[in-house]
């Protein structure tokens, strides 16, 4: 079956505070804002995130869980200044920027709602 659209959805308990990481450090805005669901579309319309409130009836009570498994990975053109941008404003650095055996440069963050992001660039 085709696939006309995909949008990732992070389960958080910190809505606020999830929308003001993703809209501070990387190219996306509000594009619908509500007390359980924030819709996020980068400026050329082509990514989307959302940001679901963990404990709305629409997530699942098996899943309100902290997160596990998986993250969500972002490439950026300079992840080294994402990094003192993330490092102002206060945010949850993992890992400094390092150069990978693949040929990127990456570093991983924690957002509000402890989801792991990797952020990486081109070498």
């Amino acid at each position: 079956m085709k696939v006309n659209r995909l949008l990732i959805n992070i389960c958080s308990e910190h809505l606020p505070e999830s929308k003001l990481f993703y809209t501070t450090l990387f190219d996306f805005r509000v594009d619908y804002d509500s007390d359980w669901f924030v819709h996020l579309i980068a400026s050329d319309k082509k990514l989307e995130l959302g940001i679901i409130d963990k404990t709305n009836e629409l997530v699942p009570e098996a899943w309100r869980g902290p997160s596990a498994g998986s993250y969500i990975t972002l490439v950026v053109p300079n992840v080294d200044e994402l990094y003192g941008l993330a490092q102002a404003s206060g945010f949850v650095v993992i890992q400094a920027p390092e150069d990978t055996f693949y040929g990127q440069r990456r570093m991983l963050l924690q957002d509000p709602s402890g989801y792991l992001v990797d952020v990486s660039s081109m070498i």
